[in-house]
C-alpha cells in the first residue's frame, strides 16, 4: 500500500470519527435549542394576540420529576408488575371495645386545630398560587406548548432537511482457490426541501470508497463520488395551496391554543374565586351555628331553672334538649364539610396534603355593571375567544372541502433530474464536478382518475363535517347569548336577594329581641323558632353575598371582558373601581349577654350601605 492510499483510508476514519463526535455534541445541546425555539414561537404567537398571557417557561430549569424513586430496568420492562391485593383472611380489622363519645368529640375538635402554623391565603394570593403552582394551570400550559411543538414539527418538515448515512461492508471472493477481501464504504449526504406549491427537491452527494484487504492484482484503494439533483412537481393533484394544508392548519392551531390558554386562565380565576367565597361563607355559617348552639345552651339552663321553679314543664326542657342536639350535629357536619372543602382547595392550589392553610376572610367588591342583556350578548359575540375559535374552525372545514376536491383530480407530475460526476482531469479532488459531463433527465407522468371512490367518499365526509360545524356554531352562538343574558339577570337577582335576606335578618333579630323581652310570657318553642329563623336568614344572606360576588365575575367571563394579569391576579378594566375588603366573621362576644340591639344596628347600617351607589363607573 502506498502512502497516499494509507492517508486516504485514515482520512475516512477521521471523517467518521468527526461525524460521530458532532452527533454526540448535537444531541447534548439539542434540547436547549428546542426549548428556545418553543419559547420564541409561543412569544410570537400567543404573546402577540394576547399580551396579558404569560409565555409558558420551557427552559427555566424545570425537569420531569419522577413520582417516587426512579425504577430500575427490571421494573421498567417487567411484563407482569406486582399487585398488592391481600385476601380477607390476610387483613386484620381492629375495632374499639367501648365507644368513648368524649374522646370522639375531642378528636373532632383536634381536626380543626392545625398541627403547625397555617399559611394565610387571601383572595389575591389564591389567584397567584393557582397559576404559579396549581396543576390545572400547568395542564393549560402544556396544551399550549404541545400545539407549539406540533407547529415546529410541521415547519421543520417544510424547511431544508439534511440526512447522512455511512455504510460499511466487507466482501470476500474466491477465485482459483485464492481469496480476495475488500472493505467498502458508502457515504451519502442528502438534503430535501418541500416546494411551496407541491412537490419536493432533493440533492444528494454519494461517495464510494473500496480498500482491498487481500490483494492478488490491481489497485488496492479506489474512490468515486456523484452529485445527484432531482425534483418532483405535481401539476394537478396535490398542487397549489392544498400542498400547504398541514402547515396552514398547524399555524392556525397555535392561535387556537393561545386563545384556549387565555380562556382557561380566566375560567380558573372565576373557579378559584367561587371556591374562596364559598369557604368564607362556610366559615360564617359555622360561626352562626356556634352562636346558635351557645344560645340554645343558655336557653336550656334557663328552662331547667324554670322547671325547678315550676313555671316550665319537662316537655319544654326536652324540646330544648332535642333542638340543642340537632344544632350540635349540624355544627359537626358543617365543620367537617369545611375541612373537606379546605383540603380540596389546598389540592387545587397545588399544596401538599400535609400543608396547613388558613383562609383570610375577604371579599372582592366590584361595581354593579350598567349593562343591558342586549349589550351583554353583543359583547360576548365580539370578545369571547372560544367563539372566535368556533368561527375560525368553520373556515378550516370549508378549506377541508377544497382539499378533498383536489384529491379527485388526475395525477400529472413533472420530474426533473441531473447527475454530475467528478472531473476526470482532477482525480485527487472527488468534490470537483465537471458540468460538461452531466446527465439531465425530465419526465411527465399522467395518471387517469380511474379509482377515486375513496376520495369521493372523503369529499362527502368533508361536506358532512362542514354542515355539522355550521350547526354546532349556531348552537354555540345561541347558548352564548343565553349565558350572557342569564349572567346579567343573575346580577340583578343576587343584588335583590342580598337585600331581601338582610331585611329578613333584621326582622328575625327584632323577633329575637321581642321574645327576649317577653321571655316569661313566651314558650320555649317560640324562642327556639326565633333563633332558628334568625340562623336560617343569616346563612341565606351569607350565601347570597357569595353568589353576588361570583355573579359579577361570571358576567365578565361570559361576555369575554374578564382580564387576568401575568401573575394570575384579577386585572380591573378601565373605569372599574375594585376593592378587596375584609369580611367580618360573627363572634359569640357580639351577642353575649343578649346584646341584640348592637347586632341590629349593624344590620341597619348594612342595609343603608347597600342602598348607596355601589361604585363609580361602569363595570360592563
Amino acid at each position: 500500500m502506498d502512502k497516499n492510499q494509507g492517508r486516504g483510508g485514515r482520512s475516512w476514519a477521521s471523517a467518521g470519527l468527526c461525524v460521530l463526535l458532532a452527533a454526540l455534541l448535537a444531541g447534548c445541546a439539542s434540547m436547549d435549542r428546542i426549548d428556545r425555539k418553543l419559547e420564541r414561537v409561543l412569544r410570537e404567537g400567543g404573546g402577540r394576540i394576547i399580551p396579558e398571557a404569560p409565555v409558558p417557561a420551557i427552559s427555566d430549569g424545570r425537569a420531569l420529576q419522577p413520582f417516587g424513586e426512579s425504577p430500575g430496568d427490571a421494573v421498567l420492562y417487567d411484563r407482569q408488575p406486582d399487585t398488592t391485593n391481600p385476601t380477607a383472611e390476610e387483613l386484620e380489622y381492629q375495632g374499639v371495645e367501648v365507644r368513648d363519645y368524649d374522646a370522639i368529640e375531642s378528636r373532632l375538635d383536634s381536626y380543626s386545630r392545625p398541627a403547625v402554623d397555617p399559611i394565610a391565603i387571601d383572595l389575591n394570593r389564591a389567584f397567584q398560587l393557582a397559576q404559579s403552582q396549581g396543576r390545572e394551570h400547568r395542564t393549560f400550559e402544556e396544551d399550549y406548548i404541545l400545539a407549539a411543538i406540533r407547529l415546529l414539527i410541521e415547519r421543520h418538515q417544510w424547511g431544508p432537511r439534511f440526512f447522512h448515512s455511512l455504510q460499511t461492508s466487507v466482501s470476500a471472493d474466491q477465485s482459483d482457490g485464492e481469496y480476495t477481501s475488500a472493505l467498502n464504504i458508502i457515504n451519502e449526504l442528502r438534503m430535501t426541501q418541500q416546494l411551496p406549491y407541491g412537490g419536493e427537491f432533493e440533492a444528494s452527494l454519494i461517495t464510494r470508497a473500496a480498500q482491498q484487504l487481500t490483494t492478488i492484482a490491481g489497485d488496492q484503494y479506489t474512490q468515486s463520488s456523484q452529485l445527484a439533483l432531482s425534483a418532483s412537481i405535481p401539476l394537478l393533484r396535490d398542487a397549489g395551496m392544498v400542498a400547504q394544508e398541514s402547515l396552514i392548519q398547524a399555524e392556525r392551531d397555535l392561535i387556537y391554543a393561545a386563545r384556549d390558554y387565555e380562556r382557561s386562565r380566566r375560567s380558573l380565576l372565576v373557579d378559584i374565586a367561587r371556591d374562596f367565597f364559598s369557604l368564607v361563607a362556610a366559615r360564617m355559617n359555622i360561626a352562626n351555628q356556634e352562636i346558635q348552639v351557645n344560645s340554645l345552651n343558655n336557653l336550656l339552663e334557663e328552662t331547667e331553672s324554670k322547671k325547678v321553679a315550676g313555671t316550665r314543664s319537662g316537655f319544654d326542657v326536652s324540646n330544648v334538649e332535642q333542638q340543642l342536639a340537632n344544632s350540635r350535629a349540624t355544627l359537626i357536619n358543617r365543620q367537617e364539610s369545611y375541612r373537606l372543602a379546605i383540603d380540596r382547595f389546598k389540592i387545587r392550589l397545588g399544596f401538599p396534603m400535609d400543608a396547613e392553610i388558613e383562609i383570610v376572610p375577604v371579599g372582592l367588591e366590584l361595581p354593579d355593571p350598567a349593562v343591558t342583556v342586549a349589550d351583554a350578548s353583543r359583547k360576548a359575540l365580539e370578545y369571547r375567544l372560544d367563539y372566535q375559535n368556533r368561527i375560525d374552525g368553520l373556515v378550516d372545514a370549508r378549506r377541508g372541502i377544497l382539499v378533498a376536491k383536489n384529491d379527485l383530480l388526475p395525477d400529472l407530475d413533472l420530474g426533473l433530474g441531473a447527475t454530475f460526476d467528478p472531473d476526470p482531469d482532477n482525480p485527487t479532488d472527488n468534490l470537483s464536478f465537471d458540468s460538461d459531463d452531466a446527465d439531465f433527465a425530465m419526465s411527465v407522468t399522467f395518471g387517469l382518475p380511474l379509482d377515486r371512490e375513496i376520495e369521493r367518499l372523503n369529499l362527502r365526509a368533508a361536506m358532512v363535517r362542514l354542515e355539522r360545524q355550521i350547526r354546532s356554531l349556531t348552537e354555540f352562538r345561541d347558548n352564548l347569548i343565553l349565558d350572557a343574558r342569564r349572567s346579567v339577570r343573575a346580577i340583578d337577582q343576587n343584588i335583590l336577594t342580598v337585600r331581601l335576606r338582610t331585611e329578613a335578618i333584621r326582622s328575625n333579630t327584632l323577633r329575637v329581641i321581642q321574645v327576649e323581652i317577653q321571655r316569661d310570657e313566651t314558650s320555649a318553642q317560640e324562642r327556639i323558632d326565633a333563633l332558628l329563623d334568625l340562623l336560617s336568614s343569616q346563612n341565606a344572606r351569607d350565601e347570597a353575598v357569595r353568589d353576588l360576588r361570583t355573579s359579577i365575575l361570571e358576567y365578565l367571563l361570559t361576555t369575554g371582558q374578564l382580564r387576568v394579569d401575568r401573575t394570575g391576579d384579577f386585572k380591573p378594566l378601565q373605569g372599574m373601581g375594585v376593592a378587596v375588603v375584609p369580611v367580618r366573621i360573627p363572634r359569640l362576644e357580639d351577642i353575649e349577654g343578649g346584646n341584640w340591639d348592637a347586632y341590629l344596628e349593624e344590620i341597619e347600617a348594612e342595609l343603608g350601605e347597600r342602598n348607596a351607589a355601589p361604585g363609580e363607573g361602569e363595570g360592563g
